[in-house]
């Protein structure tokens, strides 16, 4: 639970107002599927115990809907030329009132809810003896678990103009909502709008940021609100002086999306979505909390001063941090064995805990491997090619860093290291953002990462994302951060793509193959299998289904392979020919990555039908062939479309530092850019510098074109 939202813990009485936009679609037409969802969600929420009202919008809009289609249907071909009227607003409500009380009636009788309904108008609370009924009615409606469904009486109000509050007691639904919050004791009022929350501009600017907690001293004068709803009489103004007006009364308010899946109980479970309206926000809120835009903003800022400076002290960043690593190994330690027993203790799997730990070792190998890099030939400004495109005309295609990385990785803290490695060697800003089971390593690494970084670059090149929350308005940051690399499982990587328009690098599944074929040398084939998967089970580059030739099922080179595996204590599912034969539990799914000490064993023909499975199950990761046939070998290498593919070696070669890159921020099965282990080269681009002495085009009149290509001197 974020501690901003600790009173959602104690809310026992709830209202939710829910406005046109949400509860109709573009035609205005009702979202059977969103007010489905809705009423699924305050279901759950009356199991739990909660009392629940709802305040909804949407009538007026349903019934000009319905209004115009009858019209039309009864119209004439003489009528549809005349000028058309707008339908008096107070007949559409009357209409649509009865359709949209309807629709919820039949869904929560779908759900075994009983429900009500109760019109009210501003003039009826100037009444006392109706307030002390209202609160007395509402109160046995909800003893007896039924939930009340409240709405404007458009039918009959006696308000002239949208805006114009005669009465001084409500305008809209969402005044009616924070009027009803405050007159029914409610513990927490959630307006559901059409976007994700208050946003500091239009929500469409992607320089807006969504305010999280909402302090009147701060926001009130730096808001730009956008238009109003496309359909209600309110929009996000309405809705934020509702709020406010509620909040500072005393019941806490949170504006969310009303599109957005399960949104109410995440409220209620206390998650960081939408923007919260608290009497005490200025002491909820961070008293400094970094705006994601100005993470990125400042990330690119230090990587062009990196860029800036002499290769010499880019260098020495990276051999000062290698020392630093080294040198705090103990503290790093310690931190990393808290993270270790809160997983175990929270009952992670054995290959998650396996990813997280930190040992001297693997510390002292990531110190070397960062050296290597620093080593390494310098990748930024690299002349890639020099053409004379005319006489004294010179055109040089040079390497450059990309700009502000966003890496999202699960797990495992040396990838923290790494990645900070590579983009310091490319000249790169970075965001990093890693899983929760790692808080304590992570931060501990940034903190000994950054402070090696000098004040003429400055710490801010790499930025730690601690919040899940700020992963959603970093992925909407397309105009600052360059590219997205997600290193996780394939939800990690599929929710990722489908949130951003910034381009994603990596890979989804790990499901590596190695088929040995019938003219394989079984000692090596032994070897190659074991260390595939047993090396590290965890690895994405580990082999996770074993293909073997039919003749190795009839020669006992199978049999000798499956003993092997089960001696190292390698759980075994089988494919369909090799569950019977094995005698093997059945896999779930031959596209499968175990990440464990387990593999799918599974019967091919012959090499064409061994490269058919690895393409149809295969997640184009890393894949391998056993075989002493060149020929073999040569189909094999050529024809499986994998970013990594061997002969006669094992699949946990395919590595970034075993590659020779240094280190790896990833290993990528995109088609475009880089592909396979990700280093250095993968995080650089090119630009193009030109040179010339008073050169124009001038239509090309005065100029005579060589496109000579010319020596690069290094």
């Amino acid at each position: 639970m974020d501690p901003t939202r600790e009173f959602a813990k104690n809310v026992k009485r709830l209202i939710i107002k829910v406005g046109t936009a949400v509860v109709t679609r573009g035609d205005g037409r009702l979202a059977l599927g969103r007010i489905g969802a809705l009423c699924e969600q305050l279901k759950e929420l009356s199991s739990r115990g909660l009392e629940v009202i709802l305040v909804t919008s949407g009538a007026v809009g349903v019934g000009r809907q319905r209004l115009r289609f009858r019209k039309l249907i009864n119209s004439s071909l003489a009528d549809l030329q005349k000028p058309q009227h707008e339908i008096d607003g107070k007949a559409c409500a009357a209409v649509g009132q009865s359709s949209l009380m309807a629709l919820y009636d039949a869904l929560f009788s779908q759900l075994d809810v009983n429900s009500s309904q109760l019109l009210v108008t501003d003039s009826d609370f100037r009444n006392p003896d109706f307030r002390k009924q209202l609160s007395e009615t509402v109160n046995s409606l909800l003893d007896l678990k039924v939930i009340p469904i409240f709405n404007e009486n458009d039918a009959i109000s006696t308000r002239k103009a949208p805006y114009e509050d005669s009465s001084g007691i409500f305008w809209d639904n969402d005044s009616l909502a924070a009027l009803l919050a405050l007159e029914l004791k409610a513990d927490l009022l959630v307006l559901l709008s059409d976007v994700d929350g208050l946003y500091s501009g239009p929500p469409s600017d992607p320089r807006s940021k969504l305010i999280f907690t909402y302090v009147k001293e701060e926001h009130q004068d730096q808001i730009t609100f956008g238009d109003k709803s496309r359909l209600g009489r309110g929009g996000m103004t309405a809705k934020v002086k509702a709020a406010v007006c509620a909040a500072y009364a005393g019941v806490p308010v949170v504006i969310t999306s009303g599109f957005a899946p399960n949104s109410i109980i995440k409220v209620i479970d206390g998650q960081r979505i939408g923007t919260l309206f608290h009497q005490d926000a200025k002491l909820l809120a961070p008293a400094r909390e970094v705006d994601s835009r100005q993470m990125a903003i400042d990330a690119r800022d230090c990587s062009r001063r990196l860029q800036g400076i002499h290769s010499h002290d880019r260098r020495k960043i990276l051999l000062d941090i290698a020392s630093a690593l080294e040198a705090n190994e103990r503290s790093i330690i310690v931190e990393n064995k808290a993270d270790m027993v809160a997983a175990q203790e929270a009952g992670y799997d054995k290959a998650l805990i396996s990813r997280l730990a930190l040992t001297p070792k693997k510390i002292s190998a990531l110190a070397k491997s960062i050296r290597v890099l620093a080593d390494m030939e310098e990748p930024i400004g690299k002349v890639l090619n020099r053409t004379e495109v005319a006489e004294g005309l010179i055109l040089e295609k040079t390497s450059s860093p990309l700009g502000v990385l966003l890496i999202v990785f699960e797990s495992r803290p040396d990838a923290l290291v790494q990645i900070a490695s590579l983009a310091i060697r490319s000249g790169n800003g970075l965001l990093l953002k890693g899983g929760k089971e790692a808080k304590l390593s992570n931060a501990i690494l940034h903190k000994v990462i950054t402070s090696a970084i000098p004040d003429t670059v400055g710490q801010k090149l790499i930025g730690l994302v601690t919040s899940r929350e700020e992963i959603s308005d970093l992925l909407k940051l397309d105009d600052v951060i360059d590219l997205v690399i997600p290193r996780g499982s394939n939800k990690l990587v599929s929710e990722i793509k489908e949130k951003t328009k910034i381009p994603v690098l990596g890979h989804a599944d790990g499901v590596c193959h190695v088929y040995v074929d019938k003219s394989a040398c079984m000692d090596m084939a032994r070897r190659i299998v074991l260390d595939a998967k047993t090396d590290y089970p965890a690895a994405c580059n580990a082999m996770e289904t074993l293909l073997v030739h039919k003749d190795l099922a009839t020669n006992g080179g199978l049999q000798k392979l499956i003993v092997e595996l089960e001696k190292e204590g390698i759980q075994l599912f089988g494919g369909p020919r090799a569950v019977d034969l094995l005698n093997i539990p059945k896999t779930a799914s031959l596209h499968h990555e175990y990440s464990s000490m387990a593999c799918t064993v599974e019967i091919v023909d012959d090499i064409h039908a061994a490269i058919d499975h690895i393409h149809q199950y295969g997640s184009a990761h890393t894949d391998c062939i056993i075989t002493e046939e060149p020929e073999m070998a040569d189909l094999f290498l050529h024809h499986v479309d994998s970013a990594a593919v061997f002969h006669n070696a094992s699949t946990r070669f395919c590595d970034g530092a075993r590659f020779g890159l240094g280190a790896e921020v990833g290993i990528s099965t995109s088609r475009i850019h880089a592909r396979g282990p990700v280093g250095v080269d993968g995080l650089l681009t090119t630009r193009w510098i030109l040179r010339g002495s008073g050169h124009i085009v001038n239509g090309d009149k005065e100029i005579v074109y060589t496109h000579k290509n010319m020596k690069v001197v290094s």
